[in-house]
């Protein structure tokens, strides 16, 4: 719609906002930035240099002044869609916008969309890693850096890890191509309700925000029904089903595209642990393959890539155990998934944190398949000790710190130390990082 000289209203002074602002005020807007809170000493440079590029900031409120006559709004992930300053802007009549679908508008390069409730992450890390070695791409969104830094460049594509929220925002983003890596119950309260959440992500693959090509896992039952909604040229990935598909046979995956077979790499020269990763590699493979990559380039990358922090992630081997930091599983479904690619090992998970209060039946019948002891820490402690034993799960350990239950997982003299919290991070740490972080600089002090 083009925004040169209109006024632009951004919600927050987060990383995609202060993108968002930035950008809208190079291409010829009147910018207007709000936060709702005060901002902290540390991060009053921030406002000062917003100001010094002739934005206009406010923060501990969101005054009628800014919104008045704004002809558009952008806003941040954090920002719910049934909040007050919503309803307020939605009340004026003045559009809300993702900093996503603004980057969109506003250029024209493809987006390669990468969702999902888990495993979006590596999957749009290794997809960005594979591009890289023949096309200018980058990746944005949730990793990275978010699309409006980098929509001046001269790009090949964006490889954009795209939450819920940022689609939910985003009315007119058509992909090149969708990919829809999985689907659990998450972020509930935020689009009061899981079919809410559900139809957030299910709109890049719908006219009118039909990709060229749709990308969906096989082996989730909602995205296998989902697919025959779904418009684009459609790939299944996890299983030999249909003309377009990419799965494993006798240790091998293939892609099959309009009913012919390629042999890419084995599974065995895979660096990424779990059938998980096995299949977020087939999604990156059949980006890759859908960009025009030839088959070596894809498998050399494949072999070259490392795992990004804190997503089954191997720190170490010490004294015969090796520790992985899967922090970023902060929900019981990401645990589930890492705990499942043990088999006959003798591990010790760490878990716990905040509780998300979503069920976890499936979560302990994976603990008593694949775990030998389970050490707690966090707020979740009681519950999850009460539910694991109500499964028939007894040996469980609390703790009060991350380095007391490290320390107690060597002592136990195990295969695996497993940090895979199935929690929100916030009771003890800042974010999965932080906490993923302790781990790893913990297990890395150990002589």
């Amino acid at each position: 719609m083009g925004i040169l000289g209109k006024k632009v209203l951004v919600l927050g002074l987060s990383k995609s906002g202060i993108a968002a602002a930035k950008f809208a005020k190079k291409h010829g807007a009147i910018v207007y930035l709000t936060e709702g809170k005060y901002i902290e000493e540390e991060n009053q440079y921030k406002v000062a240099e917003l100001e010094s590029l002739g934005i206009k900031v406010e923060y501990g409120g969101h005054s009628e002044d800014f919104i008045s006559q704004a002809e558009l709004a952008v806003t941040s992930p954090g920002i719910p869609p049934h909040s007050e300053i919503i309803k307020k802007l939605k009340q004026h009549h003045i559009p809300v916008i993702s900093e996503l679908e603004l980057a969109y508008r506003e250029c024209d390069i493809p987006f390669i969309i990468i969702t999902g409730t888990n495993g979006k992450t590596t999957t749009t890390a290794l997809t960005e890693f594979i591009l890289s070695k023949k096309l200018n791409a980058k990746a944005c969104g949730n990793i990275g850096q978010p699309p409006c830094n980098i929509a001046d460049e001269n790009l090949d594509y964006f490889v954009c890890e795209a939450s819920s929220f940022q689609l939910e925002m985003s009315p007119s983003l058509k992909p090149f191509i969708s990919v829809w890596t999985n689907f659990t119950p998450d972020h509930i309260d935020w689009h009061q309700g899981l079919e809410n959440y559900f139809n957030a992500k299910a709109k890049v693959f719908k006219d009118p925000q039909a990709p060229k090509y749709s990308v969906l896992n096989a082996k989730d039952k909602n995205l296998l029904e989902f697919s025959k909604q779904a418009k684009g040229k459609l790939f299944l990935f996890a299983a030999n089903i249909g003309e377009n598909c990419c799965y494993e046979e006798n240790g091998v995956i293939i892609f099959k595209q309009d009913g012919v077979s390629e042999s890419i790499i084995k599974l065995s020269e895979c660096p990424l642990l779990g059938e998980h990763n096995y299949q977020n590699i087939m999604c990156a493979i059949i980006c890759a393959k859908l960009t025009g990559i030839d088959n070596e380039t894809i498998k050399q990358a494949i072999m070259d890539f490392k795992a990004p922090a804190h997503r089954l992630e191997k720190i170490r081997e010490f004294n015969g155990i090796t520790f992985y930091n899967d922090s970023k599983a902060t929900n019981p479904e990401a645990s589930i998934v890492a705990i499942n690619s043990f088999n006959n090992t003798n591990v010790v998970l760490i878990a716990g944190g905040r509780d998300k209060n979503t069920d976890l039946t499936e979560f302990c019948e994976s603990v008593n398949k694949h775990i030998k002891t389970v050490v707690l820490i966090g707020e979740a402690t009681e519950r999850f000790e009460k539910n694991l034993k109500e499964n028939g799960f007894n040996n469980i350990i609390r703790e009060k710190t991350m380095e007391s239950a490290i320390d107690k997982g060597i002592e136990l003299h195990p295969d695996v130390v497993l940090l895979s919290p199935a929690c929100a991070s916030f009771d003890m740490f800042t974010s999965y990082e932080n906490r993923g972080e302790v781990f790893r600089e913990y297990v890395l002090s150990r002589v």
